[in-house]
């Protein structure tokens, strides 16, 4: 049940593990016990409401590369009225689009999602410490010792952080861009490491997260679909058995706003 709820992404298996020992889920009218599989006809109910887990359970995984534009915000739902990442991607028939990790609304650049729940964990789940590389606009000069320190470690409110690696990309003058790496997805870090040093940051673009590469034609506001053979080269990095159904995407950029154009 944990796979089937988590595949469609409902929660994460723990989480629903969670909701099972406390008495929430029921199958078939009875309350839950951890182990429990489900079989096609079940009736499963969550907080006493319905839902169609063989729906999940039929659903080929997706995975969108969307080049998040600055000024958008990772939620389904934002108070304050900005745009958010979710209505510039597909309708889905079953589930939800799940984003992998956040980027702030003024950075930009590589956004995962997915479809599937138990994927999604994988390659956020703090654990597996996966690679992440950001471009970033710098003001002013930085030297090589601010550098250094900056990769042994710093500590900020909230733990000692660091870069796996600073690399000096180009720029004169007053900007200067760098390419920097990070194994962790706290709020803010690279930001945040940079500002320790008193370095401001006037751009920030996330161009990698673990194997997978921002496109370089792929425009803000778009989305590229990973392919079969490219999902399985994801599942295997995020050590998931891939499900022997899969779904044969257009291997062409679309969606967001340049994709109506």
């Amino acid at each position: 049940m944990q796979k089937v709820l988590a595949r469609g992404g409902v929660g994460s298996r723990r989480e629903i593990e969670r909701w099972i020992q406390e008495g929430r889920v029921m199958v078939n009218g009875a309350v839950a016990a951890l182990g429990v599989r489900l079989q096609p006809g079940d009736t499963l109910q969550i907080n006493g409401r319905y839902v169609d887990w063989q729906k999940y359970d039929r659903q080929p995984t997706r995975v969108l590369l969307y080049h998040k534009p600055t000024g958008e915000v990772v939620t389904r739902r934002d108070p304050e009225g900005r745009p958010v990442i979710f209505t510039q991607l597909p309708k889905l028939a079953a589930a939800r689009w799940i984003a992998v990790g956040r980027l702030d609304i003024n950075t930009s650049g590589l956004l995962l999602v997915t479809n599937n729940g138990e994927l999604a964990n994988r390659l956020m789940h703090p654990k597996t410490q996966i690679e992440r590389e950001y471009a970033v606009r710098i003001l002013g000069e930085v030297s090589e010792a601010t550098i250094e320190k900056l990769k042994q470690g710093v500590e900020l409110e909230d733990g000692l952080a660091k870069f796996n690696d600073v690399r000096f990309y180009a720029g004169e003058g007053a900007n200067k861009w760098y390419y920097v790496t990070v194994s962790e997805g706290r709020n803010r870090l690279v930001r945040r490491l940079w500002e320790s040093q008193q370095v401001v940051v006037s751009r920030l673009m996330r161009v990698r997260y673990g194997p997978v590469v921002l496109p370089e034609r792929l425009k803000a506001h778009s989305f590229y679909e990973l392919s079969d053979k490219e999902l399985d080269i994801l599942f295997e990095f995020a050590g998931l058995p891939r499900e022997s159904h899969s779904v044969q995407p257009k291997a062409e950029a679309r969606g967001g706003r340049s994709g109506k154009k």
